[in-house]
């Protein structure tokens, strides 16, 4: 892709997750995603009226003045955008690739969080750790991801997910609202989500195309693993194949669900054949 249809593709995104960040989610993400409550801000002279469950013992005794703690609500949030590079996100077979549904919900989610005055920042993976963008504030910031979601051409071809989440622990100490964007089609991730959602608010996203849970009769078809590269033939109108199928991605879909729920993270599934606003709005409201 060269730099003038880069430009164009990104000013496209823009105009459309910017108008629907400020429009319809503005009210909702405020809502659904709240600050870290007060924090301390400074220590005055205590003045008739104040709280004197707020006075500093420590300095009151030494200046032999009664002073106050005096805090602040603490309203500004670190947005961690957690996504899924893995060749199975370069997969779709009705509206649009699930990699773009991906790019997409990743802009409306950083106007959002810049409209809010929220810090942004990325950490792209797949089976190793592809790219690391600090958290940042500004609509400069924001077009910077969005340009390397759409051109950025990952070194990994499998998933790991707990390699994700461990690098998010370890590069972001303050607490942050994380969105999890991937198709979840790996395990083996419960203990690293359990670490990091004891320090984040881990939002799990899973982003799918409807020809992953049904295997459609096509007759005899020639499959290549898109992670693996394995190569293989499959008869689609075999019974058995279908019900195998449809047994595997049931299996994933029920680890991803629980796995999150004993964390206590949360989640939400998109189609890519189907409009991700009333999902995420709706997402919103519940979080309320």
């Amino acid at each position: 892709m060269d730099s003038s249809e880069l430009l164009k593709k990104v000013r496209k995104i823009e105009i459309k997750t910017k108008g629907l960040s400020a429009n319809v989610f503005a009210g909702e993400y405020h809502s659904a995603f709240k600050g870290r409550g007060m924090s301390f801000s400074e220590v005055r002279a205590y003045q008739y009226g104040d709280d004197v469950r707020n006075i500093d013992w420590n300095v009151t005794a030494r200046s032999q003045t009664p002073f106050i703690k005096v805090f602040e609500e603490e309203r500004e949030l670190t947005v961690m955008l957690l996504i899924d590079m893995s060749r199975s996100a370069f997969f779709g077979t009705r509206t649009q690739f699930k990699s773009e549904m991906i790019t997409e919900l990743c802009a409306v989610l950083a106007f959002s969080a810049i409209g809010n005055n929220d810090k942004v920042g990325v950490i792209f993976f797949s089976d190793m750790i592809e790219k690391f963008i600090p958290p940042q504030k500004g609509r400069t910031h924001i077009l910077r991801i969005i340009r390397e979601l759409l051109s950025f051409e990952p070194k990994g071809t499998g998933t790991d997910l707990a390699k994700g989440l461990q690098y998010l622990n370890n590069v972001i100490k303050k607490r942050s609202t994380c969105f999890l964007l991937s198709d979840f089609m790996a395990r083996g991730y419960e203990d690293a989500l359990r670490i990091s959602s004891k320090r984040h608010d881990i939002i799990g996203i899973h982003v799918f195309d409807p020809a992953e849970a049904v295997l459609p009769p096509v007759g005899l078809m020639r499959a290549v693993d898109a992670e693996t590269g394995r190569r293989l033939w499959i008869d689609t109108d075999d019974p058995v194949t279908q019900r195998k199928f449809a047994d595997w991605y049931q299996d994933n879909f029920k680890y991803f669900k629980t796995t999150f729920l004993k964390t206590g993270a949360d989640t939400m599934s998109l189609h890519t054949d189907k409009s991700y606003i009333d999902a995420l709005l709706h997402f919103f409201e519940q979080r309320r």
